[in-house]
C-alpha cells in the first residue's frame, strides 16, 4: 500500500493538511494556482514537491468540498 501524499499531522502548520514530508499546506498550492502561478514554476519554487503531489491537494480539496458542509465566501475571496 502506498502511504498517503496529503497528511494531517496536529504538530505540523497547526493541523492543516500538508503534502507528506514537507510543510506545504494544500492551502498554499491552492492560493499560488488562484494567484495564477502555473505548475511548472510551484514545482521550482518547492523542490520536494511532485506533480502527483500538486494533484493530490486539488483531489483533497475537491474531497473535502464534496462534504455536506456549508462555506461562505468573503469579498476578499473573489
Amino acid at each position: 500500500m502506498k502511504p498517503p501524499i496529503i497528511v494531517i499531522d496536529p504538530t505540523i502548520m497547526m493541523g492543516k493538511p500538508v503534502i507528506a514530508g514537507t510543510r506545504i499546506t494544500v492551502e498554499a498550492v491552492l492560493d499560488k494556482f488562484a494567484a495564477g502561478e502555473t505548475l511548472d514554476q510551484l514545482l521550482m519554487a518547492h523542490p520536494k514537491l511532485t506533480r502527483e503531489a500538486v494533484f493530490a491537494a486539488f483531489a483533497y480539496a475537491a474531497a473535502v468540498l464534496r462534504s455536506d458542509a456549508i462555506y461562505s465566501v468573503s469579498d476578499k475571496a473573489a
